[in-house]
């Protein structure tokens, strides 16, 4: 999967922060890195404009499937990055589980359809797109057959996404709107797994868990010795891999300012910097009161 992490780094799907200058994540907690997986469709602007397109077609959501499918096709024949994902993604499925076992492919509201619907069409399976709000779409494996809310009892399916990271989207959505359909999501595959607990969450849930990459050391070395990183980057890298709350916890105690500077930045680092203090994400309270 060499190729996979190339492709995060050649796209700025991965982002790693410069020194002491930690990303804000939209929880209110901190971190060194930031991952968009989306952006190995291609590139940041391709993958920003079809989020664009998703968004503006939304509202007819029994059509939007076949739309998408005809974007992601011409992208697929048109992106030599893009291309390779999805081979290496449709091959790792092919090595790992028995395809003539998967009943349906499902890939959820929005950036899981970047890769769910070019891969339900390579595999010759029936798609099913899950928005937020549990409503699904099935469609067949072309995409010229499209429909709203329908029941299959029994079948199973491989819900494939672009990101796990503590599976909430799985627990709250994705999960529930497969079993209200009377079928088992019994497969997961995503392109990048953050290893921070959304794997042992859906496998408690009867679900194989795969993934192309995992964010761990192995792709923070790689990283150091692409020189995208440097020493002091990657030994703060490693520490949050290993314990993040801790890790953010001693900067931030090291950093006083960091707070301070952000309550007094732009709206939203404002609001997230704010969350962090009035939910005491890090258990510093008296120190946070200072700021």
């Amino acid at each position: 999967m060499s190729n996979i992490m190339s492709y995060l780094f050649e796209t700025n799907a991965i982002r790693f922060c410069e020194e002491n200058k930690p990303f804000w994540y939209t929880s209110g907690k901190i971190g060194p890195y930031f991952i968009n997986t989306h952006f190995i469709y291609g590139s940041e602007k391709e993958a920003t404009e079809l989020l664009s397109f998703i968004d503006e077609c939304l509202s007819n959501k029994e059509s939007l499937p076949r739309k998408v499918f005809q974007k992601v096709l011409k992208q697929y024949k048109t992106n030599a990055i893009y291309k390779d994902v999805i081979d290496t993604m449709k091959e790792y499925i092919e090595n790992n589980i028995n395809v003539d076992e998967i009943d349906f492919i499902s890939g959820g509201e929005r950036r899981d359809w970047f890769f769910s619907n070019i891969l339900a069409y390579l595999l010759d399976k029936p798609h099913i797109s899950i928005y937020k709000d549990l409503s699904v779409v099935v469609s067949d494996s072309d995409f010229s057959k499209n429909e709203i809310n329908i029941e299959f009892k029994n079948k199973k399916v491989l819900h494939i996404a672009d990101l796990i990271t503590v599976a909430s989207s799985y627990i709250r959505a994705w999960i529930p709107a497969i079993k209200n359909m009377g079928a088992k999501i019994c497969w997961s595959c995503v392109v990048v797994d953050r290893m921070q607990g959304g794997k042992d969450k859906i496998e408690a849930e009867g679900i194989k868990s795969f993934s192309l990459v995992n964010i761990d050391e192995s792709l923070f070395k790689k990283a150091f010795d692409m020189n995208v990183i440097n020493k002091s980057q990657l030994e703060m890298l490693n520490n949050f891999f290993e314990n993040p709350d801790k890790t953010m916890r001693d900067f931030l105690l090291e950093h006083p300012e960091f707070i301070e500077n952000s309550l007094n930045s732009d709206e939203k680092t404002k609001k997230r910097a704010q969350l962090l203090i009035d939910s005491d994400l890090y258990g510093l309270h008296d120190f946070a009161k200072k700021c």
